[in-house]
């Protein structure tokens, strides 16, 4: 596992959605097509508008899959992360090649088959994902889910989580925030063949450190992504503050353990 870190969060984004936009460019020069997997939230920002405006990715050849979406939350809703996608991704690139957004709306066991079989048939490429202040990773909170086959599953959301959502401003109080969600689960995530995370702001600097420093736990969620083979950590200085070494220089890559 990699570790990047930037001086910026602006910095931090344009690294990642680069990388990424690399990784998604070489799998259909190889494959003819790539499978992705987006994540949402403030954090991924900067990531998503630079693998917009990246160049030279042919969208029709790509399938798009996405994290999570909260339970009972109108597609209307500012906090909906399929009106976050259509607005920040869809419809700033050409038609891709399908788009399969998490419906918490209608019925949640046929949602959860569906999403099951299509992401069964298109092997993920690459995953942009965030961590949580928590440690979660997706909507699976402390203490994660490890063990479990299904590539989606409902969760209930703690306290710190749906904190975090009233304070990056989706939601204007602690009771709008819905207390459960449909979830990628871990070990879906974890099959991807490359996983990208974004993780700016001194808010997640605690979390960058459990996930990176700690020994994997359920406690942490994302420090399951010490054990993925390519996975890449994009921090900018205030996520990465309380790593150990990372006092010095501009820019710094390193392979955590």
């Amino acid at each position: 596992m990699k570790v990047i870190i930037s001086e910026t969060k602006e910095e931090l984004g344009q690294s990642a959605g680069a990388y990424a936009a690399m990784i998604i460019r070489d799998t259909i020069a190889k494959q003819g097509y790539a499978n992705i997997i987006l994540a949402t939230g403030t954090s991924q920002f900067e990531t998503l508008n630079q693998l917009v405006i990246e160049g030279d990715i042919d969208w029709s050849k790509v399938t798009m899959f996405h994290l999570d979406e909260y339970i009972g939350l109108s597609v209307t809703h500012p906090a909906s992360f399929r009106k976050y996608l259509t607005e920040r991704f869809l419809s700033r690139v050409p038609p891709l090649r399908a788009s399969y957004l998490i419906n918490g709306e209608g019925n949640l066991e046929e949602e959860l088959s569906y999403l099951a079989r299509r992401i069964s048939e298109h092997p993920i490429d690459v995953a942009l994902v965030g961590v949580g202040e928590n440690g979660h990773l997706a909507f699976n909170d402390p203490p994660a889910d490890f063990d479990t086959d299904t590539p989606y599953l409902i969760v209930n959301l703690d306290e710190p989580c749906r904190r975090q959502q009233m304070g990056e401003g989706w939601f204007g109080s602690l009771d709008e925030v819905p207390l459960q969600a449909i979830s990628m689960s871990v070990r879906q995530i974890m099959k991807s063949t490359h996983i990208i995370c974004s993780v700016p702001d001194e808010r997640k600097a605690v979390a960058v450190k459990n996930s990176l420093e700690n020994e994997v736990s359920n406690a942490f969620p994302a420090s399951i992504l010490q054990l993925h083979p390519n996975c890449t950590f994009f921090l900018d200085r205030e996520s990465s503050g309380l790593l150990i070494g990372t006092e010095t220089a501009d820019q710094d890559t390193r392979v955590a353990k």
